[in-house]
């Protein structure tokens, strides 16, 4: 019987139409705007100024403090100007703006396709290279990747486990990284096991893709210690607390990160860009993104460098079809519909989705039928339907003491509700008034 977590999940239809899809070049843009807060933590801190000629690959902001993350030019070019720009939030974001002429890369940057499997660079090293290139998680939290390579003094990982769920419905990118990048990832793996000191990985992939399973199985037989463990299909299995329950059947405690467990999760994105930066040289400048949708042409993975307009991607797909309702930046499920098609492609970018009016059209919301269908759903064991309440009702010490902060806004509970209540939307705002309140008390 196949693995998955304990609690809660839904099964929403898959749709990965770009499943088939081998990864593309995207043509450069010719401009990009390169947001200088990409991760959690605190902004970087630009280098550059306008007028300023840049390399691909240069550092143009540096970080803010330990959980932050360098930015590097995406492009080489002038910068245009620092100024402020609309990402996938919805709200103006500081970015550098660079005019692109050529494609000129750092010249330490090794650019070659040749595997190169020797780590010679010590725990430390790695960890530090992997700070300098910025590497984040690319599974969407992007939590700078060096951060979680530094547990905590008296915290020890005994188990890395690797993120291949992809449990979103309608993305692949990760899917389309397992089997044209196998032989790099499973080099990153071991990157990350000098780097945690571990001798045991799993890749954790839902059962639906059989072919990167068989593959990855295949590629790792040569190496000692990493297992490839197919997962029964359930979402949100790609949450790290519920990948960890699922491949090890550890829980992690309300409010803890998974180190409290003894385990650190990398989502295969993640994997594949350490390979990168530690043997290549290469800082993170691009990622793989598909876009898709029902109504698309030319559902596809692109390989895109960071900076460049959706509208871009969206015009490698066949362009916006007539009953386009809504652009989503991300999956069904967590993603969060753009204000605007020039919002840039960012580190934490899987995928964008093209809903038809039909699909992006929301029901009349109506009552709560007290059902509880949304608590049989939530994979953290909390209660929707209370939590709405407290935060439409801004009853916000009550809504802490309920664990508002532990929803990982999986839309589980949206997803379930015969009633259409926004459930998620209102989870989210009360949890950003409890997080604010809960910063300023510390």
């Amino acid at each position: 019987m196949l693995k998955t977590f304990s609690i809660g999940g839904i099964h929403p239809a898959d749709r990965k139409l770009s499943a088939g899809k081998s990864i593309e070049m995207l043509p450069l843009p010719k401009r990009v705007a390169v947001p200088i807060a990409q991760h959690i933590g605190a902004p970087a801190k630009p280098e550059v100024k306008k007028g300023d000629l840049v390399k691909t690959g240069q550092v143009i902001a540096k970080t803010g403090g330990f959980v932050s993350a360098n930015i590097h030019s995406p492009v080489s070019g002038k910068v245009f100007k620092l100024d402020e720009v609309v990402d996938a939030s919805g709200y103006r974001k500081p970015s550098i703006i660079i005019d692109v002429d050529g494609d000129e890369w750092d010249e330490s940057i090794d650019r070659s396709e040749t595997l190169n499997k020797d780590i010679t660079l010590s725990s430390e090293d790695i960890i530090k290279k992997v700070g300098e290139m910025g590497i984040v998680g690319m599974g969407g939290a992007t939590f700078p990747a060096h951060v979680k390579l530094s547990p905590p003094p008296g915290k020890k990982c005994d188990i890395l486990i690797i993120n291949g769920v992809e449990c979103e419905p309608f993305l692949t990118s990760d899917h389309r990284v397992m089997l044209e990048k196998g032989d790099e990832l499973i080099v990153g793996i071991r990157i990350l096991m000098k780097a945690l000191k571990v001798d045991k990985a799993v890749i954790g992939i839902e059962n639906n893709k059989p072919d990167a399973i068989q593959h990855l199985k295949k590629l790792k037989s040569q190496e000692s210690g990493i297992e490839v463990q197919p997962l029964k299909v359930q979402y949100p299995q790609g949450g790290e607390k519920q990948l960890i329950d699922a491949v090890i059947g550890r829980q992690v405690p309300s409010g803890k990160l998974p180190i409290e467990v003894g385990a650190v999760v990398h989502n295969v994105g993640t994997a594949y860009a350490i390979y990168e930066a530690v043997q290549k040289n290469k800082p993170l400048v691009e990622r793989v993104v598909t876009v898709t949708g029902p109504g698309i042409t030319k559902p596809g993975n692109f390989m895109t460098r960071i900076g460049t307009p959706v509208s871009q991607l969206i015009e490698a797909t066949g362009g916006l079809p007539d009953n386009t309702g809504k652009v989503v930046g991300g999956g069904p499920m967590m993603g969060k519909a753009l204000a605007n098609l020039e919002v840039p492609v960012t580190k934490g970018s899987s995928g964008i989705l093209i809903l038809p009016h039909e699909e992006a059209h929301r029901k009349p919301v109506e009552n709560c039928i007290r059902c509880s269908k949304c608590i049989s759903a939530c994979p953290m064991g909390l209660e929707p339907y209370l939590l709405m309440i407290e935060s439409e009702k801004e009853l916000l010490d009550r809504a802490e003491s309920d664990n508002i902060m532990d929803c990982i806004e999986c839309g589980s509970c949206s997803f379930t509700c015969p009633a259409n209540r926004p459930l998620l939307d209102y989870i989210r705002l009360g949890k950003g008034k409890v997080g604010q309140i809960i910063r300023n008390r510390n």
